[in-house]
């Protein structure tokens, strides 16, 4: 049995309850929270957003360690978490369907899962859910919005972090850890305390996303989205959709969403990078325009060539989306995923941005949570973990490099592309990826 690491300091006396400083309150530190606390262990999220965490307008791909996650921590009695898709297809410019494949994946959306870890971390009570009775055994649970983290410092066997209120920088404050978690997305303000100099690099493109409610799609497009995950690649695009739940996590027919993902090339200091995101306020946005502030001169552009490019069923919910925003898709990866002698520790997408044709990024971030609090329960070694943790970093990583490169840039037969997209659903596993063996 490998003794636990918050015996390790304790002379080897009954576990010793650590605190866990969280940087980042979104699904990756919502995750490492509720995995460290149902060890016992005493966490504090420091989330930047002045308020609660609103409706992304994004769907989500539940992979395997997604719901793996979710069967082993959460305790709400809510049902369904996800509408299941039954087939991939791909469609022609003319909408027809020319290539299909039977393979079952849980399609969930960003809220659903977002109030779903918030009511098993903290209790919060919301329309997705009934909020669990609390665990006895489970450590406290603290989530604090509008906390801006300044710094970072060793101090002593833990870490010291500062913070200032991001809607009022002169009220400050600082708080003690054991252990501090950078759960602080791709542009991680933790990472670059330790990594200095590496940076978000533009891929040359952006994912254009929305939703439309289902009932208001016309037949021809619920029957191609309707438990379809579907697809379309034409030169420099590729746009796909599928079914996820609705207002308050709704899963009934009629009560869901359309949602799709529409990359499309924009050139790196292009009229329309700038175009697409400046807001209607005229902000430039760096990497994402959030729903809602979409420039309309801009969105109506870009669904006259969705009209003039896609098929007729993906231009229709293009131009009928209410809510559209972008993100410039970037590429970062750290090199290691501890610092300070593991006082200090990355998870999820700040410790490496896998571009979103990889569907991996919430399965990341509960894979990286998981096996964490494995290792803090010394289940596994800290070599494992360390080499588990990384392996699975670089693998995904470097196939959504490979994947948006020849999506993106490159005219190649369609076959090429469901080759990727095939490859992108194959569970991850040891077994399967034989790299997580490389030396980290």
């Amino acid at each position: 049995m490998i003794t636990p690491i918050s015996e390790i300091k304790n002379g080897g006396r009954a576990p010793r309850k650590l605190h866990f400083v969280i940087v980042g309150g979104s699904l990756g530190g919502l995750a490492t929270g509720i995995a460290l606390k149902a060890l016992g262990h005493d966490t504090t999220i420091l989330e930047r957003s002045p308020e609660l965490l609103h409706d992304q307008g994004a769907g989500i791909v539940a992979g395997g360690h997604a719901l793996e996650f979710l069967k082993r921590y959460n305790r709400c009695e809510r049902q369904a978490v996800a509408v299941r898709s039954e087939r991939r297809q791909y469609l022609d410019n003319e909408g027809k369907v020319v290539h299909k494949v039977d393979a079952e994946q849980n399609m969930s959306s960003w809220d659903l899962t977002y109030y779903l870890m918030r009511a098993n971390y903290d209790g919060l009570a919301s329309p997705y859910c009934d909020v669990p009775p609390l665990d006895p055994s489970h450590g406290t649970a603290v989530h604090l919005h509008d906390r801006t983290v300044t710094a970072a410092q060793e101090d002593g066997d833990g870490v010291c972090v500062s913070w200032h209120s991001t809607s009022d920088p002169s009220r400050t404050g600082t708080l003690t850890a054991d252990r501090l978690v950078g759960a602080d997305g791709p542009g991680s303000f933790i990472r670059s305390l330790f990594c200095p100099g590496l940076e978000r690099t533009y891929a040359g493109y952006c994912a254009l996303r929305g939703t439309v409610p289902e009932h208001e799609a016309s037949p021809a497009a619920h029957e191609t989205f309707a438990h379809r995950f579907t697809f379309y690649h034409g030169p420099g695009v590729q746009i796909l959709a599928y079914l996820i739940p609705g207002l308050h996590g709704a899963v009934e027919p009629g009560q869901r969403l359309i949602n799709f993902v529409y990359y499309t090339n924009f050139p790196d200091g292009s009229p329309e990078l700038r175009e697409i995101l400046t807001d209607c306020h005229g902000r430039r946005h760096r990497v994402t325009m959030p729903p809602g502030l979409m420039d309309p001169k801009a969105w109506a552009r870009q669904q006259a060539i969705a009209r003039a490019r896609l098929p007729p069923q993906f231009a229709e919910i293009v131009c009928k989306a209410k809510k559209p925003f972008a993100q410039a898709v970037t590429d970062v990866i750290s090199s290691a995923n501890e610092f300070l002698d593991g006082k200090v520790v990355l998870i999820g997408d700040a410790l490496a941005g896998f571009r979103p044709h990889t569907v991996a990024s919430t399965s990341q971030a509960a894979f990286d949570a998981m096996i964490y609090a494995d290792y803090i329960a010394g289940k596994v070694s800290r070599e494992e973990w360390k080499r588990q943790t990384m392996g699975y970093a670089r693998f995904i990583q470097k196939r959504g490099v490979d994947m948006g490169e020849r999506s993106q840039h490159q005219q190649l037969p369609l076959q090429e592309y469901i080759r990727d997209r095939d490859e992108a659903s194959v569970p991850i596993t040891d077994e399967v990826f034989p790299e997580w063996a490389t030396d980290i």
